[in-house]
């Protein structure tokens, strides 16, 4: 699939780690402190919920339903947005070529006697990814954490939703799984740093990492990183500016826009990892300009896709921006800019997808 015009690739995939931003890491490795009340006082598994129940779960703000219990990660949580996420899903299975990473069969095989395998999903969104790994490893415990529970119908038997937040300590998991999963997460994470050396211990010995995330940057279509740094600024390229204003935001509320270009190195300096392998994707936010000649019918159907998730993101971020001073006037012309110039395709735009697993060390 041809993205930019000068690939026949998907994706664009490096063997070598990033460079890191500037700043240190976090060299604190204690835990937050937790407040029981916001936490699962037993593993559930929601199918529906009542009005009180769901009262106490969603809050409303600027016309979309966001959770209740988490003040850093305040995108939505509404059906609109778990149906976008269960198609971004579907999308970016596509672009990393297959839904689980290729360890992962090895590693959740029913092949040790005695021992059920276990995978946990922080931040499960839609709950696509955890849900297919119950299926396909029928035998396994599959646990999906987030901010309010599934609703799926059809959840699997062996897996259980838990409604959590990542940010109060993984310590009750630590040595239960043989899987752990996180994905596009980092908005909502006070301490990423933090949270992989908790991955870590929650991991058994050889089990698995498998965390990607963007990087809340645009790139042209050279890949190279556009600077429109200052939320003072007002100009094009606009979906550029959108994520400058969503950056900005995110940090000042306490989430980490800077995690997917340190997984790297986090993980590879943790010592209790091994096997580490990164890889990344440049995906078109705003795809080149259509090549009339060379007619390409999987592409398009790609790109349209890709487009209903990208106003959709746009819808999805809206509240945040608009709950953290931004005047609506503002961000009204600012959207209507972002969606003229994705339907003109005169300024191609793409995000960085930065994955990483690995393996625990079994000793």
């Amino acid at each position: 699939m041809d993205f930019d015009g000068d690939s026949d690739d998907a994706h664009s995939v490096v063997s070598l780690p990033p460079e890191s931003v500037s700043g240190s890491l976090a060299s604190s490795m204690s835990s937050y402190e937790r407040d029981p009340d916001v936490r699962s006082a037993s593993p559930i598994s929601v199918i529906s919920m009542s009005s009180s129940m769901r009262a106490a779960i969603y809050r409303e703000e600027y016309g979309r339903n966001l959770n209740n219990y988490s003040d850093v990660y305040r995108l939505p949580a509404d059906d609109e947005e778990i149906e976008r996420l269960g198609k971004q899903d579907d999308l970016l299975t596509d672009i990393m070529g297959g839904k689980f990473v290729p360890p992962m069969a090895a590693v959740m095989a029913d092949d040790v006697a005695g021992e059920t395998k276990a995978c946990l999903d922080l931040g499960c969104g839609s709950g696509s990814w955890i849900m297919e790994v119950a299926r396909q490893f029928p035998n396994c415990n599959a646990v999906a954490v987030d901010l309010i529970p599934m609703q799926s119908p059809t959840m699997p038997q062996n897996l259980r939703s838990e409604i959590d937040d990542i940010n109060l300590g993984l310590e009750h998991f630590y040595g239960d799984f043989n899987v752990v999963h996180a994905r596009l997460i980092s908005s909502g994470i006070k301490d990423y740093h933090l949270l992989i050396d908790q991955i870590s211990r929650v991991l058994r010995p050889g089990g698995l990492i498998d965390v990607s995330e963007f990087d809340f940057h645009m790139y042209d279509k050279h890949h190279r990183r556009i600077e429109s740094s200052s939320i003072k600024q007002f100009n094009e390229p606009w979906w550029s500016q959108w994520i400058t204003y969503l950056r900005s935001t995110i940090r000042n509320i306490g989430g980490d826009t800077d995690a997917a270009t340190n997984l790297h190195e986090w993980i590879a300096n943790n010592p209790r990892f091994e096997d580490v392998v990164y890889r990344e994707f440049f995906i078109p936010a705003v795809p080149p300009p259509r090549d009339e000649h060379k007619p390409n019918e999987r592409l398009r159907q790609f790109e349209e896709k890709m487009k209903e998730d990208v106003v959709g993101f746009l819808g999805a971020t809206r509240p945040l921006l608009l709950g953290s001073g931004f005047q609506e006037e503002m961000i009204n012309r600012l959207e209507t800019n972002c969606l003229q110039e994705l339907e003109e395709r005169k300024i191609p735009q793409f995000t960085r997808l930065q994955c990483v697993y690995a393996r625990r060390k079994a000793r």
